[in-house]
């Protein structure tokens, strides 16, 4: 139990300083290519723990996100629907009657690469789609959100991809 709670925090605390510090000036650079990649912290938490502690984690980790983008309560929000709608997608997601071992985390290792880039990707859509409407704060802008939303979408999975491949994140 020690070690989950130990590798989530690590893994937590290494995104968001690798979103802060490095991903971001990427986005500074060109403004349509996001490579977005804490959500994957809020993804890998473990089966069993309470939904109210993925929410508030998730919205913990977007107000990290926001100090070193400077953008107050815009990560947080995404952050915040991503681990929320989390429990729907898991839902959606769960294998018929097996059902999932709830004792770990959902994990490319332990539910198959298939299953975890259907699950990465359903995900990340949603955060990058909110997270941009939120940015755009309007509906007039959809082209643009959709637009951004997807080059980001490409990129951010390509990393998840690199990511699961190159840690083969267990727990």
């Amino acid at each position: 139990m020690n070690s989950t709670i130990f590798h989530n925090a690590v893994r937590l605390i290494a995104l968001v300083l690798l979103q802060g510090l490095l991903l971001r000036r990427i986005a500074m650079e060109w403004p349509y290519f996001h490579i977005v990649l804490y959500p994957l912290a809020i993804m890998l938490l473990p089966l069993r723990m309470p939904n109210t502690l993925v929410i508030t984690l998730g919205f913990a980790c977007g107000l990290l996100v926001d100090i070193f983008y400077q953008t107050p309560g815009l990560h947080a929000s995404a952050g915040t629907w991503t681990a929320f709608v989390r429990a729907f997608v898991l839902r959606y997601l769960e294998p018929r009657g097996a059902g999932y071992n709830v004792n770990y985390s959902p994990t490319a290792w332990r539910m198959g690469l298939g299953w975890f880039l259907r699950y990465a990707a359903i995900l990340m859509w949603l955060h990058l789609f909110f997270l941009f409407s939120v940015e755009a704060f309007t509906f007039v802008f959809i082209g643009e959100i959709l637009l951004k939303t997807t080059l980001s979408f490409t990129l951010s999975m390509l990393f998840v991809f690199i990511y699961t491949v190159v840690f083969n994140p267990i727990e």
